[in-house]
């Protein structure tokens, strides 16, 4: 029988998915325990906001203000508000999503989320612009000079649109979505934000 697969998706500019990302870790620690030979792990990009380069209306400024505010006061999640003052915030996530897939191709996408996360959410540092994430990506251990060439590359640009054509078609409302393929049928995965092992026994649950 052919291993299950959960499907993590995610947008690395989701304030959400910032939130949820020590219970996240938590839950792929016991999955990974408990369902090593039965289940693998998927990450699907969903893409929050396409390319733009105008600077993020004010309205849109003060809605995400007041999210990393409520995630902070549900959660306990830190936020460098110093963003919002010290950088240009544009309503952009793609370049972020096509960074990951560059990063994918080496092994090392999940290091180049946390290092997207780490920067844009405490250190006050913009990845919608591409100087933040060559940045980045020399950091986590990619060639900056490639990487740059391969981000807005005509095939990156494609995989991109594959993987959010993907990610529409599972049973997913926003990001992050927990999707569990057993069998050739998909089971919408309830998160909870909190306990990890709420969700682990929903997947213990079809698995069994």
């Amino acid at each position: 029988m052919s291993k299950a697969t959960l499907y993590y998706v995610y947008d690395p500019m989701c304030s959400w998915c910032w939130g949820y990302h020590i219970t996240w870790t938590k839950l792929q620690d016991l999955l990974s325990k408990q369902f090593a030979e039965q289940l693998q792990i998927q990450y699907v990009l969903g893409g929050l906001a396409p390319d733009n380069n105008a600077p993020m209306a004010d309205e849109l400024q003060l809605f995400l203000q007041q999210t990393w505010s409520r995630i902070h006061d549900q959660l306990g999640t830190e936020f460098n508000f110093d963003f919002w003052s010290e950088c240009e915030p544009k309503r952009s996530t793609y370049p972020a999503c096509r960074a990951l897939l560059v990063a994918r191709q080496q092994g090392l996408e999940k290091n180049m989320y946390h290092a997207i996360q780490q920067a844009y959410y405490l250190q006050a540092k913009n990845p919608s612009e591409i100087s933040t994430l060559v940045a980045l990506a020399e950091q986590v251990g990619l060639d900056p000079v490639l990487f740059e060439n391969s981000i807005n590359s005509d095939s990156i640009k494609l995989q991109l649109n594959d993987e959010i054509t993907m990610a529409r078609q599972l049973p997913i409302q926003g990001f992050p979505s927990l999707a569990l393929r057993i069998n050739g049928q998909h089971h919408a995965i309830e998160l909870d934000y909190v306990q990890a092992e709420n969700t682990l026994k929903q997947i213990q649950a079809l698995l069994k």
